[in-house]
C-alpha cells in the first residue's frame, strides 16, 4: 500500500509532515561531508560493546558510515578514544579498536583528553545500555549514564570547554538525576540530545501530528518489558503527543496496570470509566505488521478470548497531561512485535494512526536515523529537538515502575512537570 493514497492522508492527516511522498519531510540539512577538511574527533563512553549491543548500532555508524537519501553517508568523524565499562565474553571494542586504530582508555577523562592535558575531542556519544548492573527497588537496571554525563561534564568543568554530547535512551533510572543532567547542560550550555530511534524512523504511513492539533486521546501498542521497550512506546507516543496545541506541558498523574487488571480495564471501555477508547485499540492493530494469527490464518482480527490467551502477561501504563491529554501505553506480547500509535483528534470521526518502523537484523538502519540526528548535533551544536522530550519520557518509565511496584496505585507526578516546544517540522526518516 502506498502512504501517499492512505484514507488519513485524503482526509488532510499529513498536514504537518511536509512533502512526504518527495522526501522533502526529512531534516533539511545535507549529510554530506567536506573532505578537504580534517575530520572531527569522536570519544565513545558505554557501558559494553558486543553484537547486537546500542554500541554496535550507534558507535559503528561512525566507524564505517550508513545508508541516507540512497547514498551511503560517512560521517566527518574519527572516533580516537572508548571507554568500555564491561568486558563480555564476546566483546567486540577491542577487535574494533585494533580495526579502526582507536585506544580504549582506562578511565572517562582519558578518553576526553586523548593522551593530551586538556579536553581533545569534538563530541562525546554517551551509550548506557546492557551490561550486568544492579536493579533498583522498582526494578529498573542502575545503567550508569547519569555516572557517565557526570564524568565527561567534571572534564569540561575543570579545562573550561564543552562539545556536544548524545545520550543514549533515557537520562537516568533515577528522576532526581535525570533532571540534574539537563539542568547541568543547560548551565554548562552543552549541546545535549538524547533518546531512541522510535521517534526518527520510518513510519508507515509517512504522517506526523499535525502542528496544533487538538488531541484528545493517544495510545500505543507495542512490545517487550518493562523499563526497556516501554520507554519506546512511550517515546512513539510523546513525539507525537508534543506537537499538540500548546506544545508540551507535562504530565500530572500514572497508574500502571498488570495482568486481569488490564483486561478488566479493556472491558470497562472509555477512559472515564477507567478503559480507553477502543477504536484506538483497533486503530493500532490495523496498523502493525506483525498481529498474531490463528494456524494457518491470516489478515484476521483477534478476538477477545484470542487476545487474551496470546497476550500471557499485559502491561497498561493510563496517564493524564496536565493539559487534559489522555494516554494508555499497552505492552502486548504474543499479540504484536512491533510499535503503533493512534490518536483521537477533536472533530475528527477516525483516529489518526501509524506504524513506527523498525528493519530487521543486520542492518537496522533506524539506529542510523538516529545517529544522523547525533551527527547533526555534533556538527552544529543545535540538537534538533528538545532533551526534554527524553526527561519527560523516562519520569514516565520510572512513574510506571513505581505504580506497579505499588499495586498499581495511581501516582500524581507533580514533578513531571516539563515543558517545551518542538519546531514545526518533520524530523523523521521518510525516503
Amino acid at each position: 500500500m502506498n502512504p501517499l493514497h492512505d484514507n488519513l492522508s485524503r482526509r488532510g492527516f499529513l498536514a504537518g509532515s511536509l512533502a512526504a511522498g518527495t522526501g522533502l519531510a526529512f531534516s533539511p540539512w545535507s549529510l554530506k561531508a567536506d573532505e578537504t577538511k580534517p575530520k572531527k574527533k569522536l570519544a565513545v563512553v558505554t557501558t559494553e560493546w558486543r553484537f547486537h549491543s546500542h554500541a554496535w548500532h550507534m558507535a559503528e555508524r561512525f566507524l564505517t558510515g550508513y545508508p541516507i537519501n540512497g547514498k551511503w553517508h560517512h560521517p566527518p568523524f574519527d572516533v580516537v578514544t572508548a571507554y568500555v565499562d564491561q568486558f563480555p565474553d564476546n566483546d567486540l571494542s577491542r577487535g574494533r579498536a585494533k580495526e579502526f586504530g582507536f585506544k580504549i582508555t582506562p578511565t572517562i577523562a582519558e578518553a576526553l583528553r586523548n593522551g593530551k592535558d586538556k579536553l581533545d575531542v569534538d563530541a562525546v556519544l554517551i551509550i548506557g545500555e546492557h551490561g550486568k548492573y544492579d536493579k533498583s527497588d522498582v526494578g529498573q537496571t542502575k545503567y550508569p549514564r547519569y555516572e557517565f554525563f557526570k564524568a565527561v561534564t567534571d572534564v569540561f568543568a575543570e579545562d573550561g570547554k564543552v562539545v556536544p554530547i548524545f545520550n543514549d535512551k533515557h537520562l537516568s533510572w533515577n528522576w532526581d538525576w535525570a533532571k540534574e543532567m539537563v539542568d547541568i547542560s543547560r548551565e554548562q550550555k552543552i549541546p545535549f540530545l538524547a533518546g531512541s530511534s522510535l521517534p526518527v524512523t520510518w513510519r508507515m504511513p509517512s504522517i506526523d501530528m499535525p502542528y496544533g492539533a487538538e488531541v484528545e486521546e493517544i495510545m500505543s501498542v507495542a512490545i517487550g518489558g518493562t523499563d526497556s521497550y516501554d520507554f519506546h512506546a512511550l517515546e512513539v507516543m510523546q513525539c507525537m503527543a508534543e506537537r499538540r496545541k500548546g506544545g508540551e506541558t507535562g504530565v500530572v498523574s500514572m497508574q500502571a496496570l498488570r495482568g486481569d487488571a488490564v483486561w478488566e480495564a479493556m472491558d470497562a471501555g472509555p477512559w472515564k470509566a477507567g478503559g480507553w477508547d477502543p477504536q484506538l485499540f483497533k486503530a493500532c492493530l490495523t496498523r502493525t505488521q506483525t498481529l498474531a494469527q490463528p494456524e494457518t490464518y491470516s489478515h484476521r482480527y483477534p478476538t477477545t478470548a484470542q487476545i487474551r490467551e496470546w497476550v500471557k502477561k499485559p502491561i497498561a501504563y493510563r496517564f493524564e497531561y496536565a493539559d487534559g491529554l489522555k494516554g494508555t501505553m499497552l505492552l502486548m506480547n504474543g499479540l504484536v512485535n512491533d510499535f503503533t500509535f493512534a490518536a483521537k483528534l477533536k472533530g475528527q470521526k477516525d483516529p489518526l494512526s501509524t506504524l513506527f518502523y523498525l528493519p530487521p537484523n543486520p542492518n537496522v538502519v533506524y539506529s542510523a536515523a538516529l545517529m544522523s540526528n547525533a551527527e547533526k548535533t555534533f556538527l552544529t551544536g543545535k540538537p534538533p529537538y528538545p532533551v526534554e522530550r527524553t526527561l519527560l519520557t523516562g519520569g514516565l518509565v520510572e512513574a510506571g515502575m513505581q505504580s506497579l511496584a505499588q499495586d498499581s496505585k495511581k501516582l500524581e507526578t507533580p514533578h513531571l512537570a516539563v515543558e517545551y516546544q518542538v519546531p514545526d517540522k518533520t524530523l523523521f526518516w521518510v525516503s
